[in-house]
């Protein structure tokens, strides 16, 4: 069996740039440069976050939250602590 996590993030649309904040409390905050408009902020957070943790795109995907800022996005192939230690944060 593959190694799977789930993770807290809360993300901030319409930023200057994609980037990792930080942790706030158990939840990552992640800021998108896409619009919340018709799923851009979903599909960036999921491709940013395939991109800065060196997985394949289909390894991310958006579990809750599809219209939130707090979303729960499953990362397959990695568990937790590796996914903390490759964000660096």
């Amino acid at each position: 069996m593959t190694a799977a996590c789930r993770l807290a993030v809360r993300t901030v649309p319409n930023a200057p740039g994609d980037a990792v904040v930080g942790w706030i409390g158990d939840q990552l905050k992640v800021k998108v440069h896409a619009p919340a408009l018709d799923g851009r902020a979903n599909e960036a957070l999921c491709g940013f976050l395939a991109r800065a943790l060196q997985i394949s795109k289909g390894s991310v995907s958006l579990l809750q939250g599809a219209k939130s800022r707090s979303k729960v996005v499953e990362i397959r192939g990695l568990a937790l602590a590796e996914v903390r230690a490759r964000l660096g944060v």
